[in-house]
């Protein structure tokens, strides 16, 4: 009987309101899904305590004391005495409520079926969970309105990341063009934007006593990994548009007045032409820099990312250490240095190491002679030593201390491989007729103009 009552009661509710039509029909929000659904389960939670209440007077009248499981936390009263009590409450009050399970199951898949947008399933999800750890500490879990409930909930989780991973999948597939100044497409901050929303309605969420906050982690990767991975594609396209690009000019190049040029010229102009594959690795680099830290800064001094900004934090320096490596590389290919410098640091590690295997000088090593060093460090302390611009300055890093940690870990990079052809021109083993002239320049010198 109070099972039938119930349900009508219930239906009444959703379709015709209080008497005199106060409070208005549940229905009548049908438009808002969390008006709707939380309207719904007020009621449902409201009645819940009400039938528990009236049922538990008519099993025990002498109680006057719930013996919920909540209850139970905060009383003397053992499990013997009320063991079988709350047995009984426990099967009466779910054959009540088995009754409204179905219509409420009903409309609320309703609501998820209508593809709520991602913040309003997110809310849903959360506020399905809070009622289902609160009923389910009423009625107990083993019921079927707590089955109900936290198969919604389950439903209402999926709805939220099925509509994460569409969108992840539709700026996989359409990847935005780089622009000039290498700023973060507006995608990326659309998606920061909106998992700030979602962090401010995680911090609000409710909690029941029995509950605890789901983990963040999984809804930030679902949101922020796809971003990376676009802003990653977008990079690799600008990459390979500049290869191309730079090819075609490189075949159409050809002025008989580089003939005339002087041999440094001629070698920072035959060693400045780098592997097609770095043309355009220094810009992708910066952008992809510029996308992480513009993910990485609004989500400092918020907890519940805290592990997500330090793996933000790894990214970058690993770009920006990979951005460092590639300039100096490139710098001393211009110099025509770089293919000297693994004969350098093999003469160095083996003087450090004190081996006495004999081995010919450096001198008499092919392309290491006087002659060919000479030239390679000209070309190497006119960049040093020329206008300010001879280096590069990284002016497109939109965070300025990472635009000074580039350039001073570019500048150290530079004095230690300055350092390393120092020793091995001044080691006498390596039988350099005029050291002294070939590296004019001692490395505490070449510190101190890099500003180190």
């Amino acid at each position: 009987m109070r099972h039938n009552a119930l349900f009508r009661r219930f239906i009444s509710a959703l379709t015709r309101g209080g008497p005199g039509g106060l409070p208005r029909p549940i229905e009548v929000h049908a438009h808002d899904p969390l008006r709707y659904v939380g309207d719904m389960l007020g009621w449902l939670h409201q009645a819940l305590a009400s039938e528990r209440e009236l049922v538990l007077a008519l099993l025990d009248p002498d109680s006057t004391v719930d013996t919920g499981p909540i209850a139970q936390r905060f009383s003397k009263i053992s499990e013997n005495d009320v063991g079988k009590t709350e047995a009984d409450l426990t099967f009466v009050l779910d054959r009540i409520f088995e009754g409204v399970c179905r219509p409420f199951k009903v409309r609320v898949e309703q609501v998820l079926q209508s593809q709520p947008n991602l913040i309003i399933s997110y809310k849903l999800s959360n506020t399905l969970e809070f009622y289902s750890h609160t009923i389910s500490d009423l009625l107990g879990r083993e019921t079927a309105l707590c089955n109900t409930l936290w198969a919604l909930k389950d439903a209402a989780q999926k709805t939220f990341f099925d509509i994460l991973k569409t969108r992840g999948e539709k700026l996989l597939r359409y990847p935005p063009l780089v622009a000039v100044d290498l700023s973060p497409p507006p995608a990326l901050r659309e998606g920061v934007s909106l998992l700030l929303e979602i962090i401010e309605t995680y911090d609000s969420m409710m909690v029941s006593m029995s509950g605890k906050k789901p983990a963040f982690e999984p809804v930030i990767s679902a949101l922020l990994d796809p971003i990376i991975q676009m802003c990653e594609q977008a990079a690799d396209a600008h990459k390979s548009k500049g290869v191309v690009q730079s090819s075609r000019r490189n075949s159409l190049s050809s002025d008989p007045a580089q003939l005339r040029r002087s041999s440094v010229d001629a070698i920072l102009d035959n060693g400045g032409s780098a592997p097609s594959s770095q043309v355009r690795e220094t810009p992708s680099k910066i952008f992809l820099i510029n996308c992480l830290c513009a993910i990485r800064q609004p989500l400092l001094g918020h907890d519940v990312a805290s592990e997500y900004v330090k793996k933000l934090g790894a990214m970058i320096e690993t770009h920006i250490h990979g951005l460092v490596e590639k300039e100096v590389d490139t710098i001393l290919r211009k110099c025509g240095l770089s293919d000297k410098m693994p004969h350098f640091y093999d003469a160095l590690n083996k003087f450090v190491a004190g081996e006495s295997v004999s081995r010919p000088p450096l001198s008499e090593t092919e392309d290491m002679s006087s002659a060919a060093l000479s030239e390679c460090l000209k070309a190497f302390f006119g960049l040093i030593l020329g206008s300010e611009s001879s280096l590069p300055e990284f002016e497109q890093l939109q965070v300025p201390s990472l635009r000074s940690e580039a350039c001073a870990q570019l500048a150290r990079s530079l004095a230690e491989a300055y350092e390393v052809i120092y020793k091995g021109i001044m080691d006498p083993n390596n039988g350099y007729p005029d050291p002294r002239s070939l590296a004019r320049h001692p490395p505490d010198q070449i510190r101190t103009i890099l500003g180190i």
